[in-house]
């Protein structure tokens, strides 16, 4: 896994980019008060919806992945911990199967996969034999900004994957993992390792681990509160009644 280096390079002391430096490439090690698995169980019984406005309380209005990238399984909901990869379009060849071998060991449990493909529009980054090969390790979820292959294969692991395109194409000489378990951003959505990653029919979220258990608990409180609102619209209150008891539309 390729680290950061510690230092800005001499010639750009100057810039004074450390605390640009700390925000973009720190990564969080913020611990859950509760299991993991535990958090992921009850993020997966809330909406992408209204962990999106729960994040706009906290004035996050970038955290919504774009719309572009489509549901393979938009029946199912799914929460796990972001592992990013980055690739980038690339004819070289040599090394690329020992590198992402690499990256499949420190795959683990739980893992939500988030993968920016520097905009690739040729390569398949995800097929039939990486999801076979996640899935026996416990990863919950894949988020590819590029292509997947072997759909079918994909489908009868009952694995959700959120994706851009379908080719037949493969990754060998069309394109390199570059880094892994890095920050990479995917269209307006800076992710960190370790951030929470939530998907259903809308799409998928991203959630800054600090704030993860705090928009969950929020998250939870709107949902008992919606069911307030729809109890009095199936009643037949009107609008103004509904309203004046805080309810919204």
């Amino acid at each position: 896994m390729t680290e950061p280096k510690p230092r800005l390079q001499k010639e750009a002391m100057m810039m004074k980019l450390d605390a640009l430096i700390a925000a973009r490439e720190t990564i969080p090690d913020v611990e859950f008060p509760m299991g993991t698995a535990e958090l992921l169980r009850r993020y997966e019984q809330v909406q992408s919806a209204v962990v999106c406005d729960v994040m706009r309380e906290h004035c996050l209005l970038d955290q919504a992945f774009p719309g572009r990238l489509q549901a393979l399984t938009p029946e199912k909901t799914v929460a796990g911990i972001a592992f990013t990869v980055k690739s980038a379009p690339n004819t070289r060849i040599s090394g690329e199967l020992t590198y992402r071998g690499q990256m499949l060991d420190d795959l683990g449990e739980h893992a939500f996969v988030v993968w920016d493909t520097s905009g690739d529009e040729r390569a398949t980054l995800w097929g039939g034999v990486m999801t076979a090969t996640v899935k026996a390790k416990g990863v919950r979820g894949a988020l590819i900004d590029g292509g997947i292959r072997d759909t079918a294969q994909i489908l009868q692991a009952d694995f959700p994957v959120y994706y851009r395109y379908r080719s037949p194409n493969g990754s060998l000489s069309r394109c390199m993992i570059t880094h892994y378990q890095l920050p990479v951003q995917v269209g307006d959505v800076f992710v960190r390792p370790g951030d929470v990653i939530l998907g259903d029919a809308d799409g998928a979220v991203a959630v800054p681990r600090e704030i993860a258990v705090q928009v969950l608990e929020r998250a939870e409180e709107i949902i008992a509160n919606e069911k307030k609102i729809f109890s009095w619209v199936a009643e037949g209150q009107t609008i103004e009644q509904i309203t004046e008891k805080g309810g919204y539309f």
